[in-house]
């Protein structure tokens, strides 16, 4: 990582930086094969100043972060305005083997994917903390939101259970994907995985949003319901319904009520999830819309 006022390639250098780092021995499912959590990692950036932070806000809740707003509440002493910084992005890939196992579950995860969900994410953090470290280190004031002590879940007026900031939201205004019918984010690589961010600052050309429409990789939104909503059979909670409606809480009353104690009971390790509607589906390993799909 380069120093301060020497940021050529410095795109180029945190793109390296991610994919060695997934590429590490810490990246590991923790079974007896040591197989890894994740697949090679997607990168998009965005601006600080772009206007779809503040559309975000008005449209999640004046709770949610700006980049500007939590990189004050990190760095308080330190005036920074909105353009010199850059959100960092990340989509983490479920890989073949997770997949190909949690599709032939019908209503509880399967034991690699509770592992991905569980140590995938604590690899995960990790890799927050590590991108941190390298762009602090190198003279970049850095903070993974998702992370920082204040982050916490709220309630959104529009949408019910939300929080101080999203992974997948960060990952859209970064170029990464849209959302499905099942609000997860349908990317290059699919939907099949995890999401994580860095909002530092620095100045790297923004990766270009190749989309207007939240929704527009998904085929449920952009062909009709009769055409997919493949998700919604998938769902064990019936937390997905064909008229486009997701209900967040009966989502996560599934996953504390019985995927937590499903997960314990059989695996021996304490996790919670689910991830049922990402696989079996036409977006879990691709975007399915075929006007996008080389895009």
């Amino acid at each position: 990582m380069p120093e301060k006022g020497r940021e050529e390639n410095l795109e180029e250098r945190i793109r390296t930086s991610i994919a060695e780092y997934v590429g590490s021995p810490e990246n590991t499912l923790q079974n007896a094969g040591n197989e890894p959590a994740w697949g090679n990692p997607l990168v998009g950036f965005a601006r600080g100043d772009d206007p779809i932070w503040l559309e975000l806000k008005k449209d999640i809740g004046p709770f949610y972060w700006t980049p500007s707003e939590i990189f004050s509440l990190a760095f308080p002493s330190l005036k920074c305005s909105a353009e010199q910084l850059t959100v960092i992005s990340w989509v983490l890939p479920q890989t073949e083997r997770t997949k190909s196992d949690h599709r032939m579950e019908t209503a509880y995860p399967s034991e690699r994917w509770s592992r991905s969900r569980k140590y995938g994410e604590d690899f995960n953090v990790k890799l927050r903390k590590h991108l941190v470290k390298e762009l602090m280190d190198a003279g970049h004031e850095a903070v993974a939101p998702q992370i920082f002590p204040l982050w916490k879940m709220q309630t959104s007026e529009k949408y019910g259970l939300a929080s101080t900031w999203s992974e997948r939201h960060a990952a859209y205004a970064a170029g990464l994907g849209t959302f499905g019918l099942c609000d997860g984010l349908i990317t290059s690589v699919g939907k099949a995985m995890r999401t994580g961010s860095t909002v530092a600052r620095i100045r790297v050309p923004a990766t270009p949003r190749p989309y207007e429409d939240p929704h527009a990789y998904c085929l449920f939104f952009a062909k009709g319901k009769g055409v997919c909503g493949k998700c919604a059979k998938r769902c064990p909670a019936g937390a997905i319904t064909k008229d486009g409606g997701h209900d967040k809480a009966r989502c996560q009353a599934y996953c504390d009520n019985t995927t937590k104690d499903y997960i314990s009971e059989h695996f021996g390790f304490e996790a919670y999830g689910c991830g049922l509607c990402q696989v079996n589906v036409p977006c879990e390993s691709g975007i399915p819309v075929k006007d996008n799909a080389g895009r």
